[in-house]
């Protein structure tokens, strides 16, 4: 047993026993006494909501459960995998971690054979490997016999081409950890299928129970709720915001800027297009763009927008309403529907990410497979 000190010293006269060591901070005391919990007897106006959640998470990324007068705060288990993997999780929706887990497996499968095991809100209730990139209109015969035909393994499958197992999970911690989820189900279906590497992504705020060899956040944020602890698990933090990667150093986690850029999976011809996006992407760089929508998550704005719309080419990204709303109505009305990327941009990204393959692979071992 030790005691930290964090505040309150207005009542104190000095020179306190306490009859325990005292601790000059938490992980001075975790590395000297090796604890198996932590038991928070603050409060305000010492410690705010703020201050004990950022002891939270750093108590929770020591593996030690932090309890407190009402509470109780248990680090999510992480199950053992047999094969090299990578996981992309995120701080929450539309921070482009779908994103960069296209990114990175398009960079891995490169040289090396990967399978994605992607888990979301309207995945599958059995697993489910996509190995052929599924077409529009696959994605629309899903659609009409009641599937959410928008879910992530289907975009990461249909815009990378590599392998992808889909998951479902239910709820999500304060940690990240899941209520319900098949992603252990789903990493036996990849295992199965003797990948160099698998990718574990995320979703939202979720992170897949898995030990995997190396992980990338996708943070918005870095201050608010249990988001230090995301940052303290993770090997890299990737960020849109400046801000946010300045948080990450603070944390003593490595990070990058990135941005996002719009990138359809066809040419477009110099046809009229309508855009439909979910996310921040800019779209100043596209040609002959003659509407545009970030109303996919908001089907009640989507279906007004989709009223207005005159184009030859519906250009939309594979998310929410993206299949059942635009891309029927499209289809409806004789246009072509196109898909479209997010690209991540970054300078110096691709070189972090085969670091962080050494990392979960093996240097030597990665070597070795690409011989």
């Amino acid at each position: 047993m030790a005691a930290l000190l964090v505040g309150g010293t207005e009542k104190l006269r000095g020179g306190e026993d306490y009859g325990v060591p005292l601790a000059g901070s938490l992980a001075e005391a975790v590395a000297a006494h090796e604890p198996e919990i932590v038991v928070d007897l603050s409060d305000e106006p010492v410690l705010g909501p703020r201050e004990r959640l950022h002891l939270a998470s750093r108590a929770l990324a020591a593996g030690l459960p932090y309890v407190g007068a009402d509470f109780r705060l248990d680090p999510p288990a992480f199950e053992p995998f047999e094969l090299p993997s990578l996981a992309v999780i995120g701080t929450g929706k539309r921070v482009g971690k779908t994103a960069v887990t296209g990114h990175l497996a398009r960079l891995l499968a490169v040289e090396l054979e990967v399978v994605v095991v992607s888990m979301g809100r309207g995945g599958p209730p059995e697993p489910e490997l996509i190995e052929v990139p599924p077409t529009v209109e696959e994605l629309l015969e899903l659609s009409r016999a009641g599937r959410h035909a928008a879910s992530d393994h289907l975009e990461t499958a249909a815009l990378t081409g590599v392998p992808t197992v889909g998951c479902r999970r239910c709820g999500g911690g304060l940690a990240g950890a899941t209520f319900l989820s098949n992603v252990l189900e789903g990493a036996r279906l990849a295992a199965a299928c003797a990948p160099d590497v698998v990718v574990f992504d995320g979703s939202g705020a979720a992170i897949p129970p898995i030990a995997a060899g190396a992980r990338i956040l996708v943070a918005h944020d870095l201050t608010s709720g249990l988001n230090p602890y995301r940052a303290l698990i993770s090997d890299l933090v990737l960020a849109m915001d400046e801000g946010v990667v300045e948080a990450a150093g603070a944390l003593g986690v490595a990070a990058l800027r990135f941005d996002l850029r719009l990138r359809p999976a066809q040419p477009l011809g110099g046809r009229a297009a309508a855009v439909f996006t979910a996310g921040p992407a800019p779209l100043d760089h596209l040609d002959g763009v003659v509407f545009s929508s970030r109303n996919l998550a908001d089907r009640e704005l989507l279906r007004h927008d989709l009223e207005a719309v005159d184009a030859d080419v519906y250009v939309v990204e594979l998310k929410a309403a993206a299949i059942d709303l635009v891309a029927e109505t499209a289809s409806a009305r004789g246009a072509e529907i196109v898909l479209a990327d997010n690209e991540v941009v970054a300078p110096g990204l691709d070189d972090a990410l085969l670091a962080l393959t050494d990392l979960a692979v093996g240097a030597e071992a990665r070597d070795n497979l690409l011989r």
